[in-house]
């Protein structure tokens, strides 16, 4: 596995092509010992996972962080479901807009901050529909082309 030097341990790269973000939240983890070390080789899988809102407090669920090797017996579940520590006000907000208006909260990035602290950055997103990921798509492959052009011909 390659060291990122910005921090990032995953990314979910799959987010912004299924969802259109409209704002980040950036939430701690509640962790054990062997999960944190076991980021600190970088081995972590959030792209099956989601955030829910359940009883005034929001979870991670499914993210796979797998076992750390040394930790033997006291070692945790790969798949636990982890609490995210967040502000009231912006949990209120999340709950808010799951509830009321359908949106989606989605894990985007899991990385160590600089005073070396794991966080997790969330967004509030909306469904795309398939003639949208169809246009992103068109727009990229667009970019692609004009980059080439002007790397030839500017």
């Amino acid at each position: 596995m390659t060291k990122r030097t910005d921090g990032a341990v995953s990314i979910n790269r799959r987010a912004r092509f299924d969802y259109e973000i409209e704002e980040t939240f950036e939430a701690g983890l509640v962790l054990k010992g062997s999960e944190v070390k076991s980021l600190r080789e970088g081995r972590a899988n959030i792209a099956e996972s989601y955030v829910s809102p359940e009883h005034d407090e929001i979870w991670l669920i499914n993210a796979d962080i797998p076992t750390y090797g040394a930790a033997n017996r006291f070692n945790h579940e790969p798949r636990r479901p982890r609490k995210l520590l967040m502000k009231r006000r912006e949990i209120n907000k999340l709950t808010g807009a799951v509830a009321q208006e359908g949106r989606t909260v989605i894990p985007l990035r899991l990385f160590f901050n600089g005073r070396g602290l794991a966080k997790l950055q969330i967004g509030l997103a909306k469904g795309k529909k398939t003639i949208d990921k169809r246009q992103t798509i068109k727009e990229r492959d667009w970019n692609k082309q004009k980059a080439r052009l002007m790397k030839n011909y500017g």
